[in-house]
């Protein structure tokens, strides 16, 4: 029996998720939270994009970590995410056209990556970018290792001090907007109404900002769903995105 889903390396980088056959296929990079990379759930959603025929991408960029911890989000260089689609894009299996995808801090890292590369004309640029429980503006760096619950006797306050991303050397400062409005190209946004992480108000502010400047987003919000959705509203998710990007890339 074939295989439906292929795994395919891309050397010096990482593993591909994709249908059989030589291609090419429309591309996506896949973009995890402070979950991290090691946690695996990148790689369960670019296995269900690859279902769909895609070819999915999980880039893992946190640092550190292991099996048994997630790694951190701490100063990491947004152009090496920009070498990571380049590379993508160059993968003998991808299609021309390329898509990011990004959930939580990963839908941050996406509308950060686009805004910038646009605003700076950079070659490249995604063909679209979807994100799911996005910030509106930019946050603090995540440090696994010290990371607990409120309540929990190891809990510690966020080090104002730290920085997730940097942009030409430079920390970018948490509390920043996101300029999302610098990318020009189809953009999809979705947020559970009750994310009891990142408040719904925050992909309602890139909503207002966008169309303020002329944009016409694709945005779904989730109904009592919350920052992860469950069964029925992942299902409903995965609906509204897989159509998004057969629109665009396709």
């Amino acid at each position: 029996m074939e295989l439906r889903i292929v795994r395919r390396l891309i050397p010096e980088w990482g593993t591909t998720y994709g249908p059989p056959g030589e291609g090419p296929f429309p591309a996506v990079m896949i973009l995890h939270g402070s979950e991290g990379a090691w946690s695996g759930w990148s790689h369960r959603n670019a296995v269900i994009l690859a279902a769909h025929g895609f070819l999915a991408f999980p880039f893992g960029y946190s640092s550190g970590g292991n099996a048994w911890n997630a790694g951190s989000i701490v100063d990491h260089s947004l152009e090496r995410s920009v070498e990571a689609l380049a590379a993508l894009r160059a993968f003998s299996y991808a299609g021309p056209r390329v898509g990011l995808y990004g959930v939580s801090r990963g839908a941050e890292h996406a509308l950060l990556l686009a805004s910038l590369m646009a605003k700076e004309n950079k070659t490249g640029l995604p063909e679209a970018v979807a994100v799911h429980s996005p910030p509106d503006v930019v946050c603090g760096a995540f440090d696994s290792r010290s990371y607990r619950d409120s309540g929990d006797p190891g809990w510690q306050a966020w080090d104002a001090s730290k920085r997730a991303w940097t942009w030409r050397g430079e920390g970018l400062m948490p509390t920043t907007p996101i300029e999302v409005e610098q990318y020009p190209g189809p953009l999809f946004l979705s947020h559970g109404t009750r994310d009891r992480m990142w408040s719904v108000e925050m992909t309602r502010r890139l909503e207002q900002r966008l169309k303020a400047h002329g944009h016409q987003p694709e945005v779904r919000y989730y109904e009592g769903e919350d920052h992860i959705p469950g069964s029925a509203g992942e299902n409903l998710h995965h609906e509204y995105l897989v159509d998004f990007f057969e629109k665009h890339l396709c």
